[in-house]
């Protein structure tokens, strides 16, 4: 009986040495947090659009930064945002619009403000894009030993696709850091997720200047792909758009002016002063870091998770953003 306790003993020793052995699963947020700063893509001024809300009522300031879409996407309706912002035309405009799980819109709330000169109209077509071909599989990249769930392809220049089903499309991808989708690896488009921001516009053929704009605060509207042109995420002060109240009117609009929050300024980064420059990076879409960061967020392992989902909607998984300290 003596020796049976000892080896009772001696096992209950070495079951939590086992345990400690036995690393848990990183999060996404380890890996990304993990990447090395090679893996990381700087965001140039010229692509962030700063947009400053009022003060709140503590005089804290409000500031919403928003990254333009990269060429060769939207590329018409982004002009014509450069144009606007070049031009202060949102200044003293407002957030005329916030509907609960769906957008926050902004804008000339009275129609009547004339626009810059210039700016261009775009067809319904530019709402897609050709992509140049789909790619061969590409399993070299592993997690813990094993490859990734969900495979890659890299063929095609910049772009990373991904095979899993998808109730939009055929095949889901990211480009230089987004994510795009199409139904034959032929054309592409880009996707409502949330923080999305995309053009107003008024009923068909009309395509919209870029004037008004709104940005996803709800589920993702994927409904709305192929349908309204995209142009850009939020990538820092959500929570300023998405905390509004509601507007009482349809679909959202506030029925007074009181009720609307001013813009006080919307500009290009780069006309910024340099120390007022946000400067943000994001973590490349292209590297083993993003690949093994996707596959965690499909296949959720890190301990506070039971049972991996073993898949994932394109829009749950957002592409890392982070700000960096000015130099």
């Amino acid at each position: 009986m003596k020796h049976m306790l000892l080896a009772a003993a001696a096992l209950s020793l070495a079951v939590p040495a086992l345990a400690q052995d036995a690393a848990p699963a990183p999060s996404p947020g380890e890996i990304a947090a993990a990447a090395p700063a090679s893996d990381w893509i700087a965001i140039a001024p010229s692509e962030l659009l700063v947009m400053d809300l009022a003060p709140d009522a503590k005089g804290q300031a409000r500031r919403i930064v928003i990254q333009l879409m990269p060429a060769p996407f939207s590329q018409g309706w982004i002009g014509n945002i450069r144009k606007l912002a070049a031009a202060h035309w949102w200044d003293g405009t407002s957030v005329n619009r916030v509907q609960d799980n769906y957008v926050a819109q902004w804008g000339d709330a009275t129609e009547k403000k004339a626009l810059p000169a210039g700016l261009a109209t775009m067809p319904e077509s530019e709402y897609v894009t050709p992509t140049r071909g789909t790619g061969g599989t590409n399993t070299s990249v592993t997690q813990d030993g094993r490859p990734l769930a969900m495979s890659w392809s890299g063929k095609s220049p910049g772009w990373s696709w991904i095979d899993a089903d998808d109730a939009y499309s055929t095949k889901r991808s990211f480009f230089r850091g987004w994510a795009f989708v199409s139904v034959d690896g032929k054309i592409g488009w880009p996707v409502h997720c949330y923080g999305a921001v995309g053009v107003g516009r008024n009923m068909s053929p009309d395509t919209g200047s870029g004037a008004e704009l709104y940005a996803v605060i709800g589920h993702a509207p994927r409904h709305l792909d192929r349908n309204i042109a995209l142009v850009g995420r939020v990538i820092s002060g959500i929570e300023y758009l998405s905390s509004l109240p509601r507007g009482t009117e349809a679909l959202g609009f506030y029925k007074t002016e009181a009720e609307r929050m001013p813009i006080t300024s919307i500009r290009i980064a780069d006309e910024l002063a340099a120390a007022d420059q946000p400067k943000f990076e994001y973590l490349s879409t292209d590297s083993d870091s993003f690949a093994r960061y996707a596959d965690a967020r499909a296949n959720r392992r890190d301990p506070f998770f039971i049972t991996p989902a073993g898949g994932a909607d394109i829009c749950n998984i957002p592409v890392p953003v982070r700000q960096v300290a000015a130099k």
